[in-house]
């Protein structure tokens, strides 16, 4: 199920207005008042099941990961994982051998290299 996307009030009107989420509050406000043909208001209604709360879209339940021993308590066939930010480069290739290891899927796999370093690197040598 997509998740409904709420727009801030006047946000479509003035470029100045972000999009995201802000309640309605003026008093004479079609849109606090819920009139036919303004954009939704959040409510509790939209909530999705118990059951898709906190799923990733790949279908998996998300778990945080900082050090190769926690990548052995995941389940591969519900469960995916995610690096922490804190966690580094040497730290992480471990991380990621344990997951191909046991076929599991993460999420953030793929590591954002520093470009500076390797041309500095290339031109030095």
């Amino acid at each position: 199920m997509k998740k409904k996307e709420f727009k801030r009030q006047n946000s479509s009107r003035y470029k100045r207005s972000k999009k995201s989420w802000r309640k309605p509050k003026g008093g004479d406000s079609k849109m606090r008042k819920d009139k036919k043909g303004r954009p939704a208001l959040v409510k509790v209604g939209y909530k999705k099941s118990e059951s898709e709360r906190g799923v990733h879209p790949s279908g998996f339940r998300e778990v945080l990961v900082s050090n190769p021993q926690e990548v052995e308590d995941v389940d591969p066939e519900t469960q995916a994982i995610r690096i922490a930010s804190s966690v580094g480069k040497r730290k992480r290739e471990l991380i990621l051998d344990e997951a191909a290891e046991r076929n599991i899927k993460v999420l953030n796999a793929k590591r954002r290299e520093k470009v500076g370093s390797e041309d500095a690197e290339e031109n030095s040598g």
